[in-house]
């Protein structure tokens, strides 16, 4: 017993692990903030952002567009046949199981809460020199979605989960974002320049993760509001909270190879349910030609579109207000997603880890956007300017007032918020799991009471969040802190360049090939 004791002081311990004490002190730091004096410091975030949309646009744009480079070359590349392992080693998941659990974790809030009300805003205000709700809209609209939520996020994420699953698993380092800066920074990657990393790293997992619950919270909430009456109000919040703690906690508590697949597994099929009915009861042959057109757009307008700074006639509004919103919004998500997705890949090669997470993605994305954005354009051509306006001003019941002009509203719009609440859990627990293994040095079996813990301040933050009506502007905060994790994001490329090749000149060393097997011995 005192030895479990002694362990769980170690863990909790400001001397002995330095990254889980300040990160811990960081988030308390948050919460205070954001219930006591969020609106000042929302105005200075603000206007923080101003200056980064203005002077580093190109950065985003250009710098996103690298990553995708990068990932696809890395695959098809002679180094595409590495293991994120060791030699023979066999993924631990199955091909179904590992694609719900990597889709849920990256995009399954977004995806609902944007399905059908960014189409939308794309059709009724497109980028400068498109006629707004005219056909040339409707297909600027969707190709903007097909890149908002392709390849580009897919690629940042597949950048940091490279990294992890290579220096990880393959040569059995530490699994910490400062451990894959090791051929860059040498011993500073052990020293203090990795702890501020690796503090930096967590702290921008819980503003990233954070805001995107809050979101989520509130949808669920426009939900009961929009179907049964039930007010969107603190103690609905605090409930709707408070169940989603309780399970997402559960179910990291149970461990990857059982809660968490569980639920996403779950969660995958009502996705494709949903799909499938709105594609049956929708405007199906509409979504079809949607999709098409689509895909079309898209390929002949993807390098264009990956490289474009503003429009035809020199406009940036359009461009920073969406496009680079989005690349350093994904940027502020890459650490716990990418982290998450190295975790539960490990005896995948990279290019099977990169079609399955960069690839499969964007196409499952394309589909599901041209479903519910070909049911937007379908239910908007019964509306005026003024009510397009405000459906596509409210995302959070955008797709119960779609689901309203449809057969079998009352069940689509149940299954979306059941959806929702699925989505919400899964991310939540692959957060509460990256946290707990972020501060306990990189342990791939984090302490149950450290998930806990992390599950528990997780909710916290995002209650705060929801009450201080500040959601939208600590979205803006965390976009701001992410913009120094581009720079750690190529200085991983650079880490995974020269070690990969080194490997490849020289071999590996006896110590790693010895941890590989006494690993096999072990899963004997």
């Amino acid at each position: 017993m005192s030895g479990s004791n002694n362990k769980i002081i170690e863990n909790f311990s400001f001397r002995k692990n330095t990254v889980f004490a300040v990160s811990v002190v960081i988030t308390v730091a948050v919460i205070v903030w954001a219930l006591v004096a969020g609106s000042a410091f929302i105005e200075a975030a603000n206007a923080a952002m101003g200056v980064l949309m203005e002077h580093f646009d190109w950065l985003y744009i250009f710098g996103c567009t690298f990553f995708v480079i990068f990932a696809l070359a890395l695959a098809i590349s002679p180094y595409g046949k590495t293991k994120l392992g060791a030699d023979g080693e066999k993924p631990r998941q199955s091909l179904p199981a590992w694609f719900a659990m990597l889709f849920s974790a990256g995009m399954g809030v977004g995806l609902v809460f944007w399905g059908v009300a960014e189409p939308l805003s794309h059709y009724i205000a497109p980028m400068s020199g498109i006629e707004p709700l005219s056909e040339e809209a409707a297909r600027f609209s969707l190709r903007s979605c097909f890149v908002h939520w392709g390849l580009h996020p897919w690629s940042t994420y597949a950048i940091v989960g490279l990294a992890l699953g290579y220096f990880g698993f393959r040569l059995r380092k530490e699994s910490l974002v400062s451990s894959t800066l090791e051929p860059v920074l040498r011993k500073q990657s052990r020293g203090a320049v990795g702890i501020i990393i690796d503090v930096y790293v967590a702290a921008l997992t819980v503003m990233g993760v954070a805001t995107s619950f809050g979101m989520g919270c509130l949808q669920i909430s426009a939900g009961l509001e929009y179907l049964y009456g039930v007010p969107s109000q603190v103690y609905t919040w605090a409930v709707i909270i408070g169940v989603v703690t309780i399970v997402y906690t559960w179910s990291v508590v149970s461990g990857i190879e059982r809660g968490m697949q569980m639920l996403s597994n779950g969660t995958m099929i009502l996705c494709v349910v949903l799909l499938v009915l709105v594609m049956i009861v929708g405007p199906n042959v509409e979504i079809v030609r949607g999709f098409m057109v689509g895909v079309g757009d898209w390929l002949a307008n993807l390098i264009q579109d990956s490289v474009r700074l503003a429009a035809d006639d020199g406009d940036t509004s359009w461009v920073r207000g969406w496009r680079v919103f989005y690349w350093a919004w994904w940027l502020s998500w890459a650490p716990f997603v990418g982290i998450f997705l190295a975790r539960i890949s490990r005896g995948r090669s990279i290019r099977e880890f990169v079609i399955g997470c960069v690839v499969a993605p964007t196409i499952l994305g394309m589909i599901w956007f041209s479903v519910f954005g070909g049911a937007a354009f379908s239910a908007a051509s019964g509306m005026d300017a003024e009510q397009l306006a405000a459906l596509a001003g409210a995302p959070e019941t955008a797709p119960f007032a779609v689901f309203a002009q449809m057969p079998l509203s009352m069940v689509l719009s149940l299954i979306a918020i059941v959806l929702l609440f699925g989505f919400f859990v899964t991310s939540a627990n692959s957060a509460t799991y990256v946290l707990a293994m972020l501060t306990s040095k990189g342990n791939p079996n984090p302490p149950v009471f450290k998930k806990i813990f992390w599950g528990v301040l997780l909710a916290l933050v995002a209650f705060a969040f929801v009450v201080s009506g500040g959601v939208s502007g600590i979205q803006t905060i965390a976009i701001i802190i992410s913009f120094p994790f581009f720079f750690v994001m190529l200085l991983m490329c650079i880490s995974m360049v020269v070690a990969i090749h080194k490997e490849h000149h020289d071999g590996l060393p006896d110590e790693v090939r010895q941890a590989w097997e006494k690993d096999v011995q072990a899963l004997a």
